[in-house]
C-alpha cells in the first residue's frame, strides 16, 4: 500500500438547528434582536482522520451515532458547520438507493448520466456500458425508468455505474444490505479487486462480519463523537457490541462478582419474580415461574455473567444461566436453542441429552454448559427454557423464554452457512 492520504478530515463538526415548530424557523430569522427559537444539535464534534490509499476503512456505531453524515460531509453533500476536509482522487458513493439517479430515465440512461458527473466522455462510457449492464444483471429492465426498479434492481445498478468510473474512493453506506447474496459475494469481490488496484474504500454498515472480513481499520462513533480509531479491528469491534448493549466502560473492566455472595443469599424466595418479557426482543415468556431462568450468557469462563466481549466461531465458550428459584425443584431439564432471525432451531441441547441430573435449591442457582461455537458468523436468538418433571410423570414448564437475547458471531474465514467447521485441506498425492 503506497503510503498516501487521500482523505483528510480535519476537527469537522456539524451542528443542525432544531426547531418546535416550522413557524419559529421564520420568527429566528426575521426576529430585530436575533432572539433564537431554536436548539443546536450536534450531529458530528471535532472529527479528525485520514485514508490512505488502498485501505478499507470501516466506520461502525448505533443509529443516530453520526456514521451516514460524515460520509455526506466527505462526498460534499453537505457541508461541514466547521473545520474541513480534503480529497484526493475521485470519489464513487453509494450513500442512499437511487441517490443521484433521475427516476424518469431509464437505467442506461442514468449511467450515462452518472458517467458524465464523473468527467468521462460518452465515448468513454460506451467502452463501458457492456460491462456495466452485465455487472447490474437486470435483464430487459436495464431499459425501464429507474422509478419501476425494485431496491434490490438500485443496488445492483448503482454498484455497477459507480465501479465503472474506476473511482480512487469508493463510498459504501449500507447500500449492499437489500441485495440477495450472490450479488453481494460479486461486490465484495470487486471491491476487493479495485482494492488491489489503490481504491481507499469507507465502509459504513450495521455488519460486524462484513466490518472483520474487509476492513482494515475500524473508527467507532457515538452520539457524534469518535470514540475509537485503530487497526485492531478485533478490538474495535468488540468496543461497538459494548455499547450496543449498554455495557459502560467502568464495568467492562470489573470481575464478575464472587459467587460467594450470592451462594447464602435466600431472601429472593421471599418476593415475586420478574417475569417481564424482554419488549425490545419481542420475547415470548411463558411457565408456571416457580423458578425463572434471571439471566443467560456466553462467556469467557463458567459460572460468571459477564458476557464475552467477542464471540468467534470455533472458540471454547461457556453458556451460564442465573436461575432464581422459590424451593427446592429436584428434577429439572434447562435447555436452550440458538435461531436464526427466521426462528429457525439452528442448534441446540440440555442437560438430559448429557445424562447430568440437576436439582435448583431456594435462592439462587449459577449453572453453566461448556461447549465450542460450531455456528458461522451471524446474529442468533438466544432462547433457553426451564422445565420440571413432577412426581406424577407430568412436565412442568417453569420459565421459557424465546428469545432472551441476541448473540454476535464473528469469524475470519469465508465459510458458507450456518455451520462453522473448517476443513483441513491434505497435501496432494499424484500417482
Amino acid at each position: 500500500m503506497t503510503e498516501k492520504v487521500v482523505v483528510d478530515v480535519s476537527h469537522i463538526s456539524k451542528i443542525y438547528k432544531i426547531f418546535d415548530k416550522p413557524t419559529d424557523r421564520i420568527k429566528e430569522a426575521l426576529h430585530p434582536f436575533h432572539r433564537r427559537y431554536s436548539k443546536d444539535f450536534a450531529a458530528l464534534q471535532d472529527i479528525s482522520f485520514q485514508a490512505w490509499r488502498g485501505e478499507t476503512l470501516g466506520i461502525i456505531g448505533r443509529n443516530g451515532a453520526g456514521k451516514s453524515t460524515l460520509l455526506k460531509l466527505i462526498t460534499g453533500v453537505l457541508t461541514p458547520t466547521c473545520g474541513h476536509i480534503q480529497i484526493h482522487g475521485r470519489v464513487a458513493s453509494l450513500l442512499e438507493l437511487g441517490a443521484g439517479f433521475n427516476p424518469e430515465m431509464t437505467g442506461v440512461e442514468n449511467v450515462y448520466l452518472n458517467g458524465s458527473i464523473a468527467g468521462y466522455s460518452k465515448a468513454q462510457m460506451e467502452e463501458r456500458i457492456s460491462e456495466i449492464i452485465q455487472f447490474a444483471d437486470i435483464g430487459d429492465f436495464i431499459y425501464q425508468p429507474v422509478k419501476m426498479y425494485s431496491s434490490g434492481m438500485f443496488a445492483r445498478l448503482a454498484f455497477a455505474a459507480n465501479m465503472a468510473v474506476d473511482p480512487d474512493i469508493l463510498i459504501v453506506d449500507e447500500a449492499l444490505s437489500v441485495g440477495d447474496i450472490a450479488f453481494q459475494y460479486k461486490c465484495f469481490q470487486k471491491m476487493k479487486e479495485i482494492k488491489e488496484r489503490g481504491t481507499t474504500i469507507l465502509l459504513v454498515t450495521h455488519s460486524t462480519q462484513q466490518i472483520l472480513q474487509n476492513s482494515d481499520r475500524v473508527i467507532l462513533l457515538d452520539h457524534g463523537k469518535m470514540l475509537l480509531d485503530t487497526r485492531d479491528v478485533k478490538a474495535g469491534i468488540a468496543s461497538y457490541e459494548k455499547i450496543i448493549r449498554n455495557v459502560r466502560a467502568d464495568d467492562a473492566e470489573k470481575e464478575a462478582p464472587p459467587l460467594e455472595e450470592y451462594a447464602d443469599d435466600s431472601s429472593i424466595c421471599a418476593q415475586p419474580f420478574d417475569t417481564r418479557p424482554n419488549t425490545a426482543l419481542c420475547e415470548h415468556r411463558m411457565g408456571s415461574y416457580r423458578a425463572v431462568i434471571d439471566a443467560a450468557c456466553i462467556a469467557d469462563r463458567p459460572y460468571v455473567m459477564q458476557p464475552s466481549k467477542l464471540i468467534e466461531a470455533g472458540s471454547r465458550k461457556y453458556l451460564n444461566f442465573r436461575i432464581f428459584s422459590h424451593e427446592d425443584i429436584p428434577d429439572v431439564v434447562l435447555g436452550f436453542s440458538l435461531r436464526s432471525k427466521e426462528g429457525v432451531d439452528l442448534w441446540g441441547d440440555n442437560n438430559l441429552t448429557s445424562d447430568m441430573p440437576i436439582r435448583l435449591h431456594p435462592g439462587v442457582n449459577y449453572i453453566s454448559y461448556e461447549f465450542e461455537m460450531h455456528l458461522n458468523h451471524g446474529q442468533y436468538l438466544l432462547c433457553p427454557g426451564i422445565a420440571a418433571f413432577l412426581p406424577s410423570g407430568k412436565r412442568e414448564e417453569l420459565d421459557q423464554r424465546w428469545p432472551l437475547a441476541i448473540v454476535d458471531v464473528v469469524t475470519n474465514q469465508g465459510a458458507v452457512g450456518f455451520v462453522f467447521s473448517p476443513v483441513r485441506v491434505l497435501p496432494v498425492k499424484h500417482r
